[in-house]
């Protein structure tokens, strides 16, 4: 009969094998679960058929009691989650023994919203002089001028593009195809682009990648995630991202009294309790800018 320690090194084994984690997605698990182990030793717990839900318990309410964060336990239970699967997999369970057990709450952090100024200085500043300006230019617009996630930009093809009528046909999450508008600004850089890359001798059929890395194939996210931080440090920001840009797109737009509904079908949000976060970060904004500015605030 195998112990605890033997059943981690072939859970091991298999998420790397079967299952393709990355290097850094196994060490995480492996890490975590080394941990669970040495909770176990100290239980002196070492049958696999001797692990129980309150065991699973005892151990995440340890590692809050050492001051691990809760995104930490989080991800530590995920990583219990999958081995508990694994075991009824081989047979140790009749039934998964991690069903039921609730990671802790997570306060959902706030949406970053870069300050209007800071944005059009980007725009026309952060591009500027670079061999690929029009690319980077269309970049940054499909960011804070449509709201697209950074996944959804790489996989654009120049099928999903109606440049006359100004709108974007985006698969999103979940496979859900929506349709974003985008401005004149877009517009021109959309037709400036498109001619660049004809001169480049690429392809701009409906199936052909919008943003081209090399040779012919679709740029990759981490390169435009790259090519917005160059942008971003160039003149002079920290901390902006192809998110955050997002972010600032959807909160600028409530600003200005656009209705939540719509800016929820903008940004391909499933619920429009997700959507609702901008609310408060416009909230704050407000009160932060009267507490700073009115004579009579303190």
């Amino acid at each position: 009969m195998m112990n605890i320690s033997a059943y981690i090194d072939e859970y091991m084994l298999y998420i790397r094998s079967s299952l393709g984690r990355t290097d850094n997605t196994v060490l995480n698990y492996a890490v975590d679960l080394a941990q669970f182990s040495d909770y176990l030793d100290a239980c002196d717990v070492k049958e696999p058929q001797e692990l129980s839900m309150d065991l699973l318990r005892g151990f995440l309410r340890e590692l809050s009691g050492f001051g691990f964060s809760k995104s930490s336990i989080a991800r530590k239970l995920s990583s219990l989650r999958g081995f508990c699967k694994f075991l009824q997999r081989r047979g140790v369970f009749a039934r998964d023994i991690s069903v039921g057990i609730k990671g802790p709450r997570q306060n959902p952090s706030l949406p970053r919203a870069v300050a209007y100024d800071d944005i059009v200085r980007l725009l026309e500043e952060g591009p500027a002089g670079s061999k690929k300006e029009t690319r980077d230019r269309l970049i940054l617009e499909l960011f804070y001028g449509s709201g697209l996630r950074i996944m959804e930009a790489a996989s654009l093809d120049w099928g999903d593009v109606d440049v006359p009528e100004r709108w974007l046909r985006i698969l999103g999450k979940g496979n859900k195809t929506r349709m974003v508008p985008f401005g004149r600004t877009g517009q021109e850089l959309f037709r400036r682009w498109r001619d660049e890359v004809v001169a480049m001798g690429y392809r701009t059929d409906d199936d052909s990648p919008l943003f081209h890395g090399v040779g012919s194939e679709r740029l990759t996210e981490r390169t435009i995630n790259r090519a917005v931080t160059a942008m971003t440090k160039k003149v002079g920001l920290s901390g902006v991202t192809p998110h955050s840009l997002r972010h600032s797109f959807a909160t600028h737009m409530l600003e200005r009294g656009a209705p939540l509904r719509v800016i929820q079908e903008l940004l391909g949000h499933e619920s429009l309790m997700t959507t609702q976060r901008y609310l408060k970060i416009t909230t704050e904004q407000m009160k932060k800018s009267y507490m700073d500015t009115h004579p009579r605030a303190v």
